[in-house]
């Protein structure tokens, strides 16, 4: 165990952690230089199409120093903040991490969250700048800033460049003179394998990849899962190269999988145990179960597609542990499923992998956030779909959840960021400002309100310079309503949502204005309508394709042409009392992407 390292890469998002990667690959010769490309380790379509990491990805690699060789266990993870219930299972597999800072931009909000669960964890960190080679890099400014943050000499932090690989060897070395080798605890030589994440195969069933801790685990064995009681036969060991790689066996401080030939789902589970069928030592501490954000219901377009929906959202949630599902029904929309997510990207890579891989059309509801309400009766219910939210006639008293929100930009953008801060309806909890002219605000605000598109307005406020991040704290009591949206007069229920009351009108009129921008026109004229409160709120127009019957008429009475006319006003007439609106499935995306704050 003496010549392991387990280590991640951890950063804020497009701190250049997956580029990094590549030049380790690279310069410890792990993937052969003709098969190489960038962001090697980001596997999917979705990751390598959008540029960040997604899914965690363990990799093996060997690196000589003085002689001596080392093998090195890699777990890039992804670097937003919807995925850092990935970022913190990975860690419970390492011993030290690599914190890596963007040169060009320094320390940001998402840097100081990935950095307290290290320390939670008690992992050696190694601090390391990015992007050295930029022309706008502050090499010196940024490893001061990072100095007085770990309390830590300057000469500790590295220079890297993951385009050139300038300072990859040295931070190769640093991490073997560093971050210490797998400590045994074992007071047996019983197998004890932690399950930080698996995946599923067709031919193979569940692959589960594991952080070996005690003993050690060869092809053939009997082994079993400490929680679900289920055994089986280890089909394959092996390890990852970036590709599963078979292996005689994986050992003590290793990372691999094990490949486990059970298709049933349910069975495996992130933070589970496993050990020899007939074991007898207590299995490991696993992780806590993530909770949901952030909720929205997914119905197929065609009823007849429900049953590919649940077996979709199963496969899914074989390589996604923290989505979560659970069968509802419309009287509308017929069956469906409320599904759980830990952000709004999540929610968005969830559904889009949902089209692509499964070829699904799909009716997406607005997302919401979960209330407790008091009905007036004294009854309470928690409610995690906007279209179930009583009548504001039944309502006593609603709370919300919030949350405690970091925030790191250039000191000349805090004025509007205060004011925007201001319209979310957030409360100013402390302000620092750092030497190098940028500020630090710590906010609490609803959760409903960091959903309505804040990110997207921080952004655009601070010209790109701020970072955000966030954890959850307390529910508080909220001044809401529901809003229905009618098409046609017709409800919709994937477009209601729960508002505040004090922007009642101003959400009504965008949410009719978007609606009426992005629907196709119809045969018959229709009406998109928001309502609440009992009344109206905002209504709009959308015209009807119309078809010039006379284009074919030459000469004649005029009363040939009246009585085509009436006769196309009165085939409209039957078909606005008996027609049927038709949302297409790109409508929805499009509803969801613009924006819901519940």
């Amino acid at each position: 165990m003496n010549t392991i390292r387990n280590f991640s890469i951890i950063a804020h998002i497009d701190h250049g952690k997956s580029t990094l990667a590549d030049r380790m690959l690279e310069v410890t010769h792990t993937i052969e230089a003709r098969k190489m490309k960038d962001q090697v380790l980001d596997r999917m379509e979705l990751e390598r199409e959008r540029g960040i990491t997604i899914k965690m990805q363990p990799v093996r690699m060997e690196h000589v120093k003085d002689g001596v060789h080392y093998v090195f266990n890699l777990i890039d993870t992804p670097g937003h903040i919807d995925f850092s219930y990935e970022v913190s299972r990975a860690l419970k597999a390492v011993e030290g991490v690599v914190l890596l800072v963007d040169a060009t931009q320094g320390v940001q909000a998402q840097t100081l969250t990935t950095l307290d669960m290290a320390r939670e964890q008690e992992l050696v960190i190694i601090p390391a700048l990015s992007k050295v080679d930029a022309p706008l890099a502050r090499v010196d400014e940024v490893k001061l800033e990072l100095a007085e943050l770990l309390n830590v000499d300057i000469e500790a932090i590295l220079e890297t460049s993951g385009k050139t690989g300038a300072g990859v060897p040295q931070l190769l070395d640093a991490i073997v003179e560093r971050v210490p080798p797998p400590q045994s605890e074992a007071v047996t030589d019983e197998f004890r394998g932690l399950v930080f994440d698996f995946t599923y195969s067709n031919h193979r069933g569940v692959i589960v990849y594991v952080r070996t801790v005690d003993g050690r685990v060869t092809k053939g064995t009997n082994l079993r899962f400490a929680a679900s009681r289920k055994n089986f036969q280890a089909l394959e060991v092996g390890v990852f190269t970036p590709d599963e790689t078979p292996a005689p066996s994986l050992s003590e401080g290793e990372i691999g999988y094990i490949v486990t030939g059970i298709k049933e789902p349910g069975v495996a589970n992130v933070g589970d145990t496993v050990m020899p069928a007939q074991g007898s030592t207590a299995p490991l501490a696993g992780y806590r179960k993530p909770a949901p954000v952030v909720w929205a219901s997914i119905y197929p377009e065609s009823q007849d597609d429900f049953l590919l929906l649940k077996q979709a959202l199963l496969r899914l949630q074989l390589s996604d542990s923290s989505l979560s599902f659970e069968e509802e029904s419309s009287g509308v929309l017929g069956r469906g499923f409320r599904c759980g997510f830990l952000g709004m990207l999540h929610l968005e890579i969830v559904t889009e992998r949902l089209f692509r891989e499964f070829d699904l059309e799909l009716v997406i509801t607005l997302p919401s956030i979960t209330y407790e309400v008091e009905l007036v009766n004294g009854q309470k219910e928690t409610i995690y779909s906007p279209h179930k939210f009583p009548d504001h006639g039944k309502v006593r008293a609603v709370r919300e959840p919030w949350a405690e929100v970091t925030l790191i930009a250039p000191s000349e953008y805090v004025g509007p960021i205060m004011q925007l801060l201001y319209e979310h309806e957030a409360e100013n909890r402390a302000t620092e400002t750092f030497g190098d002219g940028r500020t630090k605000v710590r906010i609490a605000m609803p959760l409903r309100e960091l959903m309505r598109n804040f990110f997207d307005r921080i952004k655009s406020v601070s010209s790109g310079y701020a970072s955000v991040s966030y954890e959850f704290g307390e529910m508080r009591d909220a001044d809401v309503c529901r809003m229905d949206v009618l098409v046609a007069d017709e409800p919709v229920p994937a477009f209601t949502r729960v508002v505040a009351r004090r922007r009642l009108d101003e959400e009504a009129e965008e949410t009719v204005d978007r609606l009426h921008s992005v629907m196709p026109r119809q045969q018959f004229v229709a009406k998109i309508q928001a309502a609440a409160l009992g009344r109206i709120i905002s209504s709009k127009t959308l015209q009807a394709y119309r078809k010039d019957v006379t284009a074919k008429l030459y000469g004649g009475d005029i009363t040939r042409k009246m009585k085509l006319l009436e006769k196309q006003k009165k085939g409209k007439k039957k078909m606005r009392s008996r027609g049927k609106v038709n949302i297409p499935h790109e409508v929805f995306l499009r509803m969801m992407r613009g924006g819901g704050d519940a």
